[in-house]
């Protein structure tokens, strides 16, 4: 929507047109007074000099080639598996042959030795869900092609690019549920999952703070204006919440609660209720901080960009108490200097993406993760009461964020925002994230329809593809000079080749064994 007003107070435009503009076309806007006996005005036209090019033909081809090589993939492990099992069916007529002339005691007890008990399988669609979140954060980070939906969003909304990093926290959730489970199974004690789980959150922040904040080309590292906050800090953090409540609340024998107790169906959130009282505590800091702090020069509950954002009126407020905070605690050199809403809405004000505040609401997006790997564990003989369960919290969430944004980008009571990771950001994304896990649950774990290639490979090893990606992605050959940089086609299989190379990478590593773990 164009809008042309006469005088700068004025709230009446003169001029109003809708008009959605290609890429590289050429518009000529013409706006003049116009004046003779009969009117008196001013006249706006617009007429298009050169026609804009279809920007999205090279992603349907690089689409369409992708949608091919599945179907080659699929059609080739289907003609496999048939043959597999005609070579099964060979075998077991030769071994029932077999049997039928050396029946004895050994032959039977040999027979039964093979049959055994079935071992407990690994959860793929959840190693599957990491890689699908993985490969789409190399693929954006790379650049996504240059197109706007793989790009962050300025402030309010969503696009794909704002998807991938809230379901990783939530699979992060799940995996702390289903490992410390395995773990203290086999007898670890919680001393020892205490000290593992220190151990881990050190490494994430040291690796964050000292190598993913800053690249060759910045020089010497100096505190002066290294970044405190980041990616794989606030995974830090995150992790270490959410792992010290499953450590100290975690129920060992949840298999004598099935039955006898009027709460029995609901027993993932009666078990670990200290845990629900922890979150609700943070997440009424966190609106308490949000709509109560008062920040020098700006409203409370402000949650707008800042810069020319809301008419100019609050052009250093970027973030709000967020924000503030932020600056206040950590100083405006540790933090982010070019936020994503800096270029459309003028913002001259630093702003973290991963600062402290957004931090609390990292935790309460694991904490459903989590919620999810108890629902997974109490259930596993039972897929679909997990399935169930799955729905009725992807509902229940929905329905919150449906309330909280009243169903608008902007006008909602708080709107969806990955930049302040606000709470219906927070319920909107876990409602995205249990309906994705069910299905993948669905198809991979109980109609066993699908393996999980390729994306299971990076995702049983996610962090060596995150930190490699991120170290050495403006390097050849995951970076080039581009002939043409300001075409789709170049940036797109630049993008695409980079986030291959790493999917292959994993695939290799998987091959070898090989699984970098901390």
């Amino acid at each position: 929507m164009f809008e042309v007003f006469a005088e700068i107070n004025t709230t009446s435009p003169v001029c109003r047109w809708s008009e959605l503009y290609g890429e590289h076309g050429w518009y000529l806007i013409s706006i003049q007074s116009v004046s003779d006996q009969h009117t008196r005005g001013i006249s706006c036209t617009h007429s298009v000099d050169k026609a804009p090019v279809n920007s999205y033909i090279p992603l349907l081809v690089a689409f369409a080639i992708l949608v091919a090589v599945a179907l080659m993939y699929f059609l080739g492990s289907f003609v496999s598996k048939l043959q597999c099992t005609e070579e099964y069916c060979h075998l077991l007529q030769h071994k029932c042959f077999f049997l039928v002339f050396h029946h004895d005691n050994s032959a039977s007890e040999s027979t039964r030795t093979e049959v055994g008990k079935p071992k407990r399988r690994r959860l793929l669609s959840l190693d599957t869900f990491r890689g699908l979140s993985l490969t789409v954060m190399v693929f954006v980070n790379y650049g996504g092609g240059g197109y706007w939906f793989f790009e962050h969003t300025p402030w309010n909304g969503l696009t794909i690019a704002d998807l991938v990093m809230p379901w990783f926290v939530f699979i992060l959730g799940t995996s702390v549920a289903l490992a410390f489970s395995a773990m203290l199974r086999r007898g670890v004690t919680r001393v020892q999952l205490l000290r593992k789980m220190m151990w881990r959150t050190v490494v994430l922040l040291a690796i964050g703070v000292f190598f993913l904040n800053y690249g060759p080309a910045d020089g010497p590292l100096s505190w002066s204006w290294a970044r405190i906050p980041g990616v794989l800090q606030r995974l830090g953090f995150t992790y270490f919440t959410v792992a010290l409540m499953q450590t100290c609340f975690s129920v060992k024998d949840v298999e004598k609660y099935q039955n006898g107790n009027w709460w029995a169906p609901v027993r993932e959130i009666v078990l670990y209720w200290p845990e629900w009282i922890i979150i609700a505590v943070l997440e009424t800091i966190w609106l308490c901080l949000t709509f109560l702090l008062l920040v020098p020069g700006c409203p409370r509950g402000y949650l707008g960009p800042g810069g020319i954002g809301d008419d100019g009126k609050y052009p250093n407020c970027t973030g709000g108490a967020a924000g503030y905070i932020d600056k206040w605690l950590l100083g405006e050199d540790h933090i982010y200097h070019y936020p994503t809403c800096k270029e459309l809405y003028k913002t001259t004000q630093p702003f973290d993406p991963e600062g402290v505040l957004g931090t609390i609401n990292s935790v309460v997006m694991a904490f459903f993760g989590l919620q999810a790997g108890k629902i997974t564990l109490l259930y596993r003989k039972q897929p679909l009461s997990i399935l169930k369960r799955f729905l009725i919290w992807a509902v229940l969430l929905g329905i919150i964020s449906a309330i909280l944004t009243k169903c608008t980008q902007n006008e909602g009571f708080i709107p969806v925002n990955k930049n302040l990771w606000s709470l219906s950001f927070v319920t909107t994304l876990s409602c995205f994230s249990f309906i994705l896990l069910g299905l993948m649950f669905y198809v991979i774990d109980v109609k066993n329809w699908w393996d999980g290639q390729p994306f299971i490979y990076p995702g049983m090893n996610s962090f060596f593809v995150y930190v490699g990606h991120s170290i050495l992605g403006s390097y050849f050959p995951f970076n080039w000079e581009m002939k043409f940089p300001d075409s789709h086609a170049e940036p797109l299989f630049q993008d695409l080749l980079g986030t291959s190379l790493w999917v292959f990478v994993a695939y290799f590593l998987y091959r070898k064994k090989f699984f970098l773990k901390i």
